[in-house]
């Protein structure tokens, strides 16, 4: 079984071609107002705390313009905060609030329930095998190239 925070949600850009992202961004990110992004850039400072946004860029392979610009909308939504870094006034760390943490918290457990229902298809012995398949492929996948 995985932790409430073991795990990261679906991480693609766009639902397009993807039906279970697009799932999820109709059934959960969407009616809260959120884009895939934004959600992605919350779940990883639930995860991480407060990150400098060229790392949130660098870990989410999306452009720094793109954080900054989701970061801005959290911000006017009160969900993320910027906040300086000791010793060096220039540079901030995005946070989440305690208003973003909570909606981040909910938000996970339902994509959570809805992911559980995606699969409440497969009876317990199908979905062992997919597991195991699943962990299988991962296990053996190549290492990334440096060039």
């Amino acid at each position: 079984m995985q932790t409430e925070r073991g795990r990261e949600p679906a991480d693609s850009a766009s639902g397009d071609g993807d039906p279970h992202v697009a799932d999820l961004e109709s059934h959960i990110h969407r009616p809260r107002g959120w884009t895939l992004p934004g959600f992605r850039l919350m779940f990883k400072l639930w995860l991480l705390g407060p990150t400098q946004p060229a790392r949130l860029a660098e870990i989410s392979a999306i452009s720094r313009a793109a954080v900054t610009n989701a970061l801005n909308t959290l911000e006017r939504d009160g969900l993320v905060e910027r906040r300086a870094l000791p010793g060096d006034r220039r540079a901030v760390a995005a946070a989440l609030t305690p208003a973003g943490e909570e909606a981040v918290r909910e938000a996970f457990a339902e994509q959570t329930h809805r992911e559980q229902q995606w699969f409440a298809t497969l009876d317990p012995g199908e979905r062992a095998t997919l597991t195991g398949l699943l962990t299988r492929v991962l296990a053996a996948r190549p290492e990334d190239a440096d060039g």
